[in-house]
Parts: C-alpha cells; structure tokens; sequence
C-alpha cells in the first residue's frame, strides 16, 4: 500500500500548499532529507484561528489546530517530491503560543504525532520538540515543521 493509498483510506485528502507570508519557500530537500518552513492552521487559505493556547483557544482545539497544521506541512513535502517518496517521519517541531501558565504544549502537539502515526504507522514514530512561545506570525496558535526522509 502506498501513502496516498493510506490517505484515501483514512479519508483524508491533502490540502494545497499555504502561500509563504513572507521571504521562504514552504519546503527544501537536500539529499535524503525534506525540511518543511513552519506551516500554520490554514483551512481554505484563512487561518482556522488566532489567540493563545491556555487563553483564547483551548488545549483540545490547539490539539486539532495542531492536526491541521501537520497536513499542510505534508502538503508541502507532496508538492515537492511526491507523499509516496516518503521513507519516514524524522522529526516534528510544534511551536505553541501560549498564555501564561500554561505548561500543556506536549498535548497539543501530540495533533501532529498521532496523525503522522495514523498515516504512516512506524514510518511516523518520530524525534519531537514541543514549544511554548509568546507569540507566532499572524497570532496563529501553533506552528508545525516536519523534517521527512524521503527515497
């Protein structure tokens, strides 16, 4: 089975590459490797929402947001080299706005690990770093980037 088989299979359909908000490309290979730029939540061109974890936006919707953000990441790398190419998920990096106090960004971010696992199984057990920040571009409440082994 392939990965765009396993996509089908699960029902999910890749979105179209978020446009860069600024002066970067949304994914580079060298070698073996595909780093992806930060993608955020974008749902249809528009951001799905704005606020900070903990605060404006809640733990479970981050987590969702999270999720979103990893499938245009995945996007990003299909745009480039093909989501078949894909030989495993190496690391994920999940940026997490948050209020003060709020210490739950492993949770969120566990959106972008549980997905990569669904779709790619071992192939997606990953290195990972979860991230509390003040603020991220656009007030957006995460921020994913993947880095992805590819054939």
């Amino acid at each position: 089975m392939t990965w765009s088989d396993r996509l089908a299979e699960l029902g999910i359909e890749l979105p179209g590459v978020a446009a860069p908000l600024a002066a970067y490309v949304p994914a580079v290979r060298t070698g073996s490797h595909v780093y992806t730029s930060g993608q955020l939540p974008f749902v249809d061109g528009a951001l799905a929402a704005t606020g900070k974890v903990g605060g404006e936006v809640s733990p479970e919707e981050a987590k969702g947001h999270a999720r979103t953000a990893t499938l245009n990441a995945l996007a990003a790398v299909h745009a480039l080299v093909g989501i078949d190419s894909v030989i495993r998920i190496v690391k994920v990096v999940g940026f997490v706005a948050s209020a003060e106090g709020f210490t739950g960004q492993p949770a969120v971010v566990n959106g972008a690990s549980e997905l990569l696992g669904e779709i790619f199984g071992d192939a997606g057990v990953h290195a990972r770093s979860a991230v509390g920040v003040a603020e991220l571009p656009i007030a957006s409440p995460v921020e994913v980037e993947l880095i992805v082994e590819v054939e």
